[in-house]
């Protein structure tokens, strides 16, 4: 139900999903499409024998078992080269938005062997979402699990590489889980060939992402376990290695690690009730997970300050956490809202996962109502997924990138039950027309996908995060700009935010005032709780009153920045209508410069008189702007010089 019907256009939680007509269109011309054409070919097939070879398939899925190692390596080099080529063409080898990028950025500071950077003292010139700059310590609000990884490509001069390696190396430990579990040969090669290729995998390992080292780690942690429950005797090898899996996962998406260590961990203690000899591999397993665990509970402790307490904790409060409370945007996370999430997923899992012209779940439905019984890995399996639905129910972000992310660890169960369904169809109906049918019918959508729908979502891919993909350093090197002071202008928006975040108002705090204050109103405000001297609490409770014309502010009709509000009839200061100016003249992003390499200049975001500060501290570098000439999406960042004297008369007075 939750992945056909839009519960969430009728629950009162407040998603919704607008573009449900266009989807069930899609999926209605698309299914008449591939089910024609396959019911067609099925009965065409029973007299032009061409058409259908009884055991096509067999040859191949006896091969790869005669030869399990060839064929895991082959896979995993077929899919580390397409994934490759992704990260490259579609995504230009950089992040395209700003978890990747913040991830990145505390990357290279563990290449650089620190745990933080030294935070600004003048926080407003450097401060981003998802950074912290709290306590003199700049570092990303991720657990340190992904930088971890991401810091292995920074050394090796490609950190573009890590997301393609580990989907890559998830492949070959999917096959070798199915190695274990999987009886049927044809069943194992079809669900590692849909794992590796799904589209929603493709993409996802070709990002910056940390959904693709995740799940490698929960695949691995798999094969593993597999090993461990099909040992006739202990196993504390695998054991141990199952734990050390499930822990680095920990330290990466703790909430996914989660969804599948809580299942493991009680079959392991049956297993250990059973056979007392077992509690070796109990033992083995907690040591393993207690490794990685450990390591990210020191890292934490030297960043955020204390073992258990992380960096979107000490950020957004804990407001960010799992459960029904007060989201960090300010609206509450209710279990209406949480069901209108899981909805949107499914909804998206039909179109995202396959990309195929009907919705993708039907083939893992008809799976699960064929079959029969499942077995004992079947039930791990299923537990996880239920696990890992339960937990994003309670939490109140709606994770969409390239698919509905928060449910990427469901992918090798979706590609299991999908390879499953022709072979339960011949089982329950034998192999007639409706086997025929269904094989023809996976060919069709296959050939639709890769000539119709993954081009159309590679151009929108290509397309999108332009800004994210600039060369923003190129202009001071193609212009020969070495010791510089370089004023990156960002849109007035952020510059309102970035000097909240400065007065020590929290990110939750920001982004509730931001987001409902009309913007002119909110720079007059700032800036008289600036010249008060109030901070923190103090410096959002001057600014609370402002929330009142909430319900009455738009989006700037003024600003090409649309994050920006406006309040009807506020007459802008001469400040507000030089900022709006500035804007519409062009702005550009601080952030995707903070993971490149600088050379000898040094960059900050332009925050117009209080550029003094860094002006005065370095008074020998010549001052540079950093802005496109023009406002349209993709403008190069181009550099224009400032004359010092001119800055201090302009910097010195009422601006």
């Amino acid at each position: 139900m939750c992945g056909f019907l839009p519960l969430v256009n009728w629950l009162p939680g407040g998603h919704s999903a607008p573009w449900y007509p266009a989807f069930v269109s899609e999926w209605g011309s698309g299914s008449a499409i591939v089910l024609g054409v396959a019911v067609v070919l099925a009965v065409v097939s029973r007299r032009a024998g061409g058409l259908w070879r009884d055991g096509l398939g067999k040859s191949l899925s006896d091969w790869s078992h005669d030869h399990a190692i060839l064929f895991g390596v082959v896979a995993a080099t077929i899919a580390l080269i397409i994934y490759g080529v992704v990260a490259s063409a579609v995504f230009s080898r950089v992040p395209i938005s700003i978890d990747e990028l913040v991830q990145l950025v505390q990357a290279r500071t563990f290449a650089s062997g620190r745990l933080w950077q030294a935070a600004s003292p003048s926080p407003e010139f450097y401060s981003v979402l998802n950074m912290v700059d709290l306590n003199g310590r700049y570092y990303s609000q991720f657990p340190p699990g992904g930088p971890a990884m991401l810091a292995v490509g920074v050394l090796l001069g490609a950190p573009w590489l890590i997301g393609p390696l580990c989907g890559a190396v998830a492949v070959a430990a999917f096959w070798s889980y199915l190695r274990v579990v999987e009886p049927r040969s044809g069943v194992a090669v079809g669900a590692v060939v849909l794992f590796a290729l799904a589209p929603f995998a493709v993409f996802m390992a070709g990002s910056h992402m940390n959904h693709m080292p995740t799940l490698m780690w929960l695949v691995l942690a798999m094969a593993a376990m597999a090993r461990v429950m099909t040992a006739a005797r202990p196993a504390p090898v695998f054991a141990f290695a199952n734990g050390l899996a499930l822990g680095c996962a920990a330290t990466i998406r703790p909430v996914d690690a989660v969804a599948f260590a809580v299942p493991a961990g009680v079959w392991y203690l049956a297993m250990a009730l059973g056979s007392r000899a077992r509690w070796r591999d109990v033992a083995a397993a907690g040591v393993g997970v207690a490794v990685p665990c450990a390591a990210m509970l020191w890292v934490n402790a030297h960043t955020t300050g204390e073992p258990l307490l992380f960096g979107y904790q000490v950020l957004w409060g804990r407001s960010h956490d799992l459960g029904f409370h007060r989201a960090p945007w300010g609206l509450a996370h209710t279990p209406s809202r949480g069901l209108e999430l899981i909805n949107l997923y499914f909804l998206r899992l039909q179109t995202y996962l396959y990309e195929s012209s009907m919705p993708s779940l039907v083939p893992v439905l008809g799976a699960l109502y064929l079959t029969p019984k499942v077995d004992r890995f079947d039930r791990y399996l299923l537990t996880s997924v239920s696990l890992v639905l339960g937990l994003y129910f309670a939490y109140w972000h709606d994770g969409f990138i390239f698919g509905p992310r928060f449910v990427f660890a469901m992918l090798p169960m979706l590609a299991l039950w999908t390879a499953r369904f022709p072979g339960l169809v011949r089982d329950r109906f034998g192999d007639g027309l409706g086997y025929r049918a269904t094989w023809f019918g996976f060919g069709v959508a296959a050939l639709l996908a890769v000539f119709v729908s993954v081009p159309m979502r590679v151009r929108e891919y290509s397309r999108s995060f332009i800004p994210m993909r600039l060369d923003y350093v190129g202009a001071a090197r193609r212009a020969k700009v070495e010791n510089a002071l370089i004023f990156v202008r960002e849109s007035w928006g952020t510059q309102l935010m970035a000097r909240m975040w400065a007065l020590g108002i929290s990110r939750s705090e920001t982004e509730l005032l931001y987001g409902k204050v009309d913007a002119c109103t909110l720079e007059l405000r700032i800036g008289a709780v600036e010249r008060a001297g109030a901070r923190d609490s103090a410096a959002f409770r001057a600014l609370a009153p402002l929330l009142a014309d909430s319900s009455r502010t738009v989006r700037s009709p003024l600003s090409p920045d649309v994050t920006e509000r406006y309040l009807e009839g506020v007459r802008y200061a001469p400040v507000c209508v030089q900022r709006i100016t500035e804007d519409r003249l062009g702005f550009t992003l601080l952030a995707p410069i903070l993971y490149r390499d600088w050379g000898s200049n040094v960059y900050a975001r332009d925050m117009h008189e209080r550029n003094l500060a860094l002006v005065r501290r370095y008074p020998d570098r010549p001052v540079y702007l950093l802005r496109p000439r023009d406002n349209d999406t993709g403008s190069p960042p181009e550099l224009f010089l400032l004359r010092q004297d001119s800055l201090m008369t302009a910097w010195g007075g009422t601006e």
